[in-house]
């Protein structure tokens, strides 16, 4: 078992590599039409910065690597709504990567400069300020989240017939076997502990949150996936989430703690504002450590395989020297990263669940509590 799992992360890791690989050196040696400087004809610099952000920000494409000067991409779908235009749709490969504009709008490609925007322009090719534009648009984060939630339903329903045809006596066998003891984790050391009597109201809802989490997490490891999870927007949504199932769970006890919290008269003001505060920060912090931790590994994992290139600019031996332990740390980060996506799922979920039972407490939890200590 440990072998084959070791074989693997092998390939997980050798793969990413020979890809991010090919994707950086073509950029640098060939890159799309029209990046060559006009002054000498040669090729642009390496631009650390512009990769990271490739790898980063959300896109309007899947992009895997770069070949014969040319980039292999799979398009995405552009919706478009204009009030003053009505509604646009095309595919994104229209844009040429962003050297060409399409039906009257162009996709911005300045890094520093609202990189990936589609901004409408006039028949002079300038930006045109009088047009409003609101996408729409099936960006490679979308079409993972969709993707994703396929993944779900089709693994809970396929395991659901297998209970309703099985029944819960029988051994689970197969892919069961694998998910089984997880819904039983989440239960047991989620749910249970933090929502005592009243967790299986919550328990789809935790279920779902932990499973959605951890198969973006683990799709964010496939080179030329999205990186779903490292945007701040979709775990911003996550979090509002949270915060609604936290607020349908409050009751009087939790809003009369938090206007009226038991402190001397002075200080109660000072206190109920940050009590109030405390409900919108709690969910806002689940949306920012999950964030910085899934974007901040494919940074690092990024970072090393470029301080190859930025070594063999300075001189091609130190680049080949750099070259095994770049690898090296590469597979070391990865695995790492495999870890994380486990442990940053079950933080999210368990962390929403000590929050909402955390709503739920009331003036006669607080009385057996102090009694039982």
């Amino acid at each position: 078992m440990f072998i084959k799992s070791f074989k693997s992360l092998l390939v997980a890791a050798f793969g990413l590599f020979f890809m991010t690989l090919a994707t950086t050196s073509f950029a640098e040696g060939h890159g799309h039409e029209g990046e060559k400087t006009e002054a000498h004809g040669e090729n642009e610099k390496l631009n650390p910065g512009k990769i990271l952000l490739s790898h980063v920000l959300d896109a309007h494409e899947f992009h895997f690597f770069d070949y014969g000067g040319h980039a292999v991409t799979l398009p995405l779908p552009v919706i478009l709504y204009s009030p003053e235009r009505g509604f646009t749709s095309f595919m994104s490969s229209k844009f040429d990567h962003g050297h060409a504009d399409y039906n009257g709008y162009r996709m911005t490609k300045d890094p520093d400069n609202d990189f990936g925007r589609i901004v409408p322009v006039n028949e002079q090719g300038q930006i045109d300020e009088t047009v409003s534009v609101y996408d729409f648009s099936i960006t490679r984060n979308v079409a993972m989240m969709l993707f994703a939630s396929i993944v779900l339903i089709i693994i809970l329903i396929n395991i659901g017939k297998k209970y309703n045809r099985q029944g819960s006596k029988k051994a689970p066998s197969g892919f069961q076997n694998a998910v089984e003891p997880v819904i039983t984790f989440v239960r047991d050391e989620v749910a249970k502990p933090n929502l005592g009597k009243k967790y299986e109201k919550f328990l789809p809802y935790l279920l779902s949150l932990f499973f959605f989490i951890l198969i973006l997490n683990l799709f964010g490891l496939i080179p030329g996936a999205a990186n779903v999870t490292g945007n701040i927007g979709f775990t911003l949504v996550l979090a509002i989430c949270s915060l609604v199932v936290i607020l349908f769970a409050t009751n009087k006890h939790f809003w009369a703690h938090i206007f009226n919290p038991p402190v001397p008269g002075p200080v109660k003001p000072v206190l109920a504002l940050v009590e109030f505060l405390g409900i919108f920060i709690k969910p806002a912090a689940l949306a920012i450590r999950l964030f910085a931790n899934l974007v901040a590994g494919h940074m690092i994992i990024t970072c090393l395989i470029l301080m190859i290139f930025i070594f063999a600019e300075i001189a091609p031996v130190a680049g080949a020297s750099f070259s095994p332990v770049s690898l090296l740390f590469t597979m070391f980060i990865y695995t790492i990263e495999i870890l994380v996506a486990f442990i940053q799922a079950f933080i999210f979920t368990n962390l929403t669940a000590v929050f909402v039972g955390m709503s739920m407490e009331g003036e006669h939890d607080h009385h057996e509590e102090g009694v039982h200590h």
